[in-house]
């Protein structure tokens, strides 16, 4: 491996993509604490916990990010991170109410969907206990 200025960082959200792009820093968090990343670190797999992710593009610009649990891996000079919600932010100053804004209409949301679903269930169920076997004659 050379030795490299930048590294590619990937972050995935299950509906797209929240950042692609040159990237000089990463800091995370893992279970175990924070760390960051240069271009240059080994390469590795760890499970992230919901946390602020910062990335320092190569310009010295940071993007700051909310992020749910996740898996990050590292190989080479590629970062690929998965996490379940996600959400950008100008600032570390806002991230805090944009992250309850986010994840608050995200958790309605999903409270609606296992309402539904639950629904469905018992819908199911009822469908399935008006069914009679017929005696054999």
């Amino acid at each position: 491996m050379t030795m490299a200025t930048q590294m590619q960082v990937l972050v995935r959200l299950p509906g797209g993509t929240l950042f692609d792009g040159a990237v000089a820093r990463l800091n995370a968090v893992a279970q175990d604490g924070a760390f960051g990343i240069l271009p240059n670190h080994t390469d590795f797999l760890t499970a992230l916990v919901p946390s602020v992710l910062l990335l320092t593009q190569p310009d010295g610009a940071e993007r700051t990010f909310g992020i749910d649990e996740g898996l990050l891996v590292k190989k080479g000079h590629r970062v690929e991170i998965a996490v379940r919600r996600g959400i950008e932010s100008a600032d570390l100053e806002t991230l805090h109410d944009t992250i309850g804004d986010f994840f608050d209409t995200v958790e309605d949301d999903e409270r609606v969907a296992r309402s539904a679903l639950s629904r469905l269930e018992a819908e199911m169920v009822r469908s399935f206990a008006g069914l009679r076997k017929e005696p054999h004659p």
